[in-house]
């Protein structure tokens, strides 16, 4: 009897403190707009910063957080007043103050490793190649919150870039430079040196301080001077020029990477993923187009989705994964481009390529099981492409 009474008493009091935990529970009502907010100014973290938060303290709520837009913070604040929600401002607008001004930073080594979070053990988020120009938010011990060209958001040690402040950037942007075109290779001491400065990659740009007979002598972002070989680069006003790529440019310079291996969130010729792949093959070729597969998949124009092939021309990009259903949305997780003759190429555990007609030998089943749709970006315009003819990416 004593046993049935204790257990109906506990019983009782976990009843009443849910009840009272139920009714005490109370939701926050800024939550709602600030979602408003995130929902239309940065729907993708990964190339959009607002991490916005309402706490209560007492009777007032504190919104804190972080954003390196200025229109959304005050857009939020104005809806919030307009509905006479009172609160205390304590967003911190990016780019810090503890930054002294130098706010803006160039890549200074072949490839720099770009990680989701601030320590080398984090995953590898994207790389950028040395002279990319990136914006700098804020620091942590020995890393830097940086956006590059692309929008991407990561983490850079401080050994990657070399930090500037608009007016050193101006100056950099103005000066003449090179970009290096072999697929991989050095720069020197000297003409005649064997002791190389560094590696180089494609796509690295450099500025140019003199010519000679078969050398550029160039100056990396944090001073030092190499020499680099002119039969492996260009002057890059003379190389962005010439561009008009086509789609039979596009399918040679994705030929000049077959082997490389396969890294995740690599974007240079040391190692990429299969985005890392595509987005090169357009850098090389002038363009920019976004970093990740589930994004460039928004981009250019729709050519295909019930796997009509005759339609696809070289250079369209195809686009993997899984699809909708009644109660979950499109995936996309892999991307490859087409060349023609019914194959396509693609980074997987190295850059190959691989067929869509099952009688070759190069047959691809499960890629083929698992099509989703063909873009084309070449000569399209949009707002994910960036040509960089257009952009001041290297010139002021």
């Amino acid at each position: 009897m004593k046993v049935l009474f204790r257990g109906c008493t506990v019983f009782l009091l976990t009843a009443l403190l849910i009840s009272c935990t139920t009714e005490t529970k109370e939701e926050n009502p800024f939550q709602e707009h600030i979602a408003a907010i995130e929902s239309e100014f940065a729907p993708d973290k990964r190339i959009a910063l607002f991490n916005v938060k309402a706490v209560k303290n007492n009777d007032d709520y504190i919104l804190r957080g972080e954003s390196d837009m200025k229109d959304a913070i005050n857009t939020l604040k104005e809806k919030l007043s307009a509905k006479n929600m009172d609160f205390i401002d304590s967003i911190q607008l990016l780019p810090s103050p503890d930054l002294n001004g130098q706010t803006q930073a160039i890549v200074n080594i072949s490839v720099a490793n770009l990680r989701s979070n601030p320590k080398h053990s984090a995953e590898l988020a994207t790389q950028a190649t040395l002279g990319t120009p990136v914006k700098v938010l804020k620091k942590e011990g020995g890393w830097y919150y940086v956006q590059t060209p692309d929008k991407y958001l990561a983490w850079v040690d401080d050994g990657g870039i070399t930090l500037m402040d608009r007016s050193r950037f101006v100056q950099w942007q103005g000066a003449d430079k090179i970009i290096y075109t072999n697929t991989y290779g050095n720069s020197y001491l000297g003409e005649n040196e064997k002791q190389t400065v560094s590696d180089l990659v494609a796509g690295d740009v450099l500025e140019m301080v003199e010519y000679k007979a078969s050398h550029y002598i160039v100056r990396y972002p944090d001073g030092r001077k190499a020499f680099v070989p002119k039969d492996e680069a260009e002057e890059y006003d003379t190389w962005l020029k010439k561009l008009d790529p086509t789609v039979d440019d596009l399918v040679a310079i994705s030929e000049t990477l077959m082997g490389v291996p396969y890294l995740w969130g690599g974007t240079s010729t040391k190692g990429m993923d299969c985005s890392g792949f595509t987005k090169t093959i357009y850098f090389l070729n002038g363009m920019v187009i976004p970093r990740d597969a589930s994004q460039q998949v928004h981009t250019g124009k729709s050519i295909d989705s019930v796997q009509n092939l005759e339609n696809l021309q070289k250079g369209d990009l195809l686009f993997f994964g899984t699809k909708a259903t009644d109660s979950t949305k499109e995936k996309v997780v892999h991307v490859g481009m087409w060349i023609g003759n019914n194959e396509f190429i693609h980074a997987s555990n190295m850059v190959r390529i691989s067929s869509m007609d099952p009688n070759a030998e190069n047959f691809d089943e499960w890629n083929r099981n698992r099509y989703l749709r063909t873009k084309r970006i070449l000569k399209e315009q949009g707002e994910a492409l960036i040509n960089l003819a257009q952009t001041p990416l290297f010139k002021d």
